[in-house]
């Protein structure tokens, strides 16, 4: 299934394959880039030309990541980009001419062509930028490549193809430390979070509970909201790339996603600085079991005294626990660490609902 971005010409490509019925099940979206602040939008910055093979990239590189998130990983995805300049209602002082990229989760192809100007209408170089971009497309999922007709020789289709890794794979392979998941499905490697409303979790799956949570504490606390899933878990485990996937597309607007491989609160708090960490009081309970440390009360200590000293602390949020509403007032607190914890109301919020409780049900 595919996602495809274009700007400039490449329309007709999309007409062509809505015209076979059945399209729905190839495409998952395209956007049209017509201005240029849209496709600065979607590169996340100025370009120093809007026509060129880097912004044809970028654009199959947005794709690819977008078609990621809707596809949940169900199906394998490719990302479309193309930019291109062609014949309009007045002349134009540079060469008409296109760029095409296809974005996979092995590699990027390249395809650019620069047309001979004056020689076609401006329908017929729209004709040719979409049999460009099929071709690219067929090539990609395997199929034979059509011919691009009515290309002169001093106008030759170059292509050149160049491995890549994707975000997430780059981040399973702990290349990077972080990865930033946008609504749109954009990814970023290691950014910098620092003095947000952190709530963790494997969010298997991501309930009301969750949000809301995440929404009262951030007003509350007057702080940017984050959600954390790290692909680690201390008693759950490594997540694979299609669980992942379906995890991250359960995420909608406004909210964004940090992947970390940091399932211990100490870690996070290293990589969120003066931070608040968000947290119920099961897992509050669970971070005060010495269990998480090797039997040792002393190691706890130390885990605690890191937290604080990256400049973070705990809010917790009260949970239905044994059909009992518990808060941090059930919690007896380490001597010296009362100051770590602070807790969220129940009047501002609760919710019993749980994800084992919805795995549960799904059974």
């Amino acid at each position: 299934m595919l996602v495809y971005e274009f700007a400039g010409a490449g329309s007709l490509a999309l007409h062509w394959l809505h015209s076979v019925g059945g399209s729905s099940r190839t495409v998952l979206e395209a956007t049209d880039h017509y201005a240029n602040a849209s496709t600065s939008d979607a590169l996340g910055h100025d370009p120093e030309q809007f026509v060129s093979a880097p912004v044809a990239a970028g654009l199959a590189q947005h794709a690819y990541q977008r078609a990621q998130r809707l596809a949940a990983g169900t199906v394998p995805v490719i990302g479309i980009g193309c930019s291109a300049a062609i014949a309009t209602d007045y002349v134009k002082r540079g060469a008409h001419r296109c760029a095409v990229a296809v974005c996979t989760r092995t590699g990027i192809t390249h395809y650019a062509c620069v047309f001979r100007k004056g020689t076609r209408s401006r329908a017929q170089e729209e004709d040719l930028v979409s049999r460009i971009v099929l071709r690219a497309l067929a090539e990609a999922c395997g199929l034979p490549a059509p011919v691009v007709p009515r290309l002169n020789r001093s106008e030759p289709l170059l292509v050149e193809s160049q491995p890549a890794t994707d975000a997430l794979d780059q981040f399973l392979q702990s290349a990077t430390d972080t990865l930033s998941v946008y609504p749109d499905g954009h990814m970023a490697p290691n950014e910098a979070h620092s003095g947000v409303c952190l709530l963790s979790g494997s969010f298997n799956p991501l309930h009301d509970g969750h949000v809301r949570l995440l929404q009262v504490a951030a007003h509350a606390l007057r702080r940017p909201a984050l959600f954390e899933l790290p692909v680690l878990n201390a008693e759950k485990g490594l997540l694979n790339y299609a669980v992942l996937q379906r995890r991250l597309s359960q995420f909608k607007r406004p909210w964004r996603v940090a992947l970390t491989h940091l399932p211990l609160f100490e870690d996070k708090a290293s990589m969120f600085p003066n931070s608040v960490l968000v947290i119920g009081y099961d897992t509050a309970v669970r971070l005060l079991e010495t269990r998480f440390y090797s039997g040792s009360a002393a190691r706890m200590r130390v885990a605690l005294d890191k937290v604080r000293g990256h400049g973070c602390s705990f809010l917790v949020a009260g949970r239905l626990w044994q059909n009992e509403f518990r808060t941090l007032r059930d919690i007896t607190l380490p001597a010296g660490y009362a100051d770590l914890f602070a807790e969220l109301p129940e009047a501002q919020f609760r919710v019993d609902t749980s994800s084992t409780m919805l795995r549960a049900t799904r059974a």
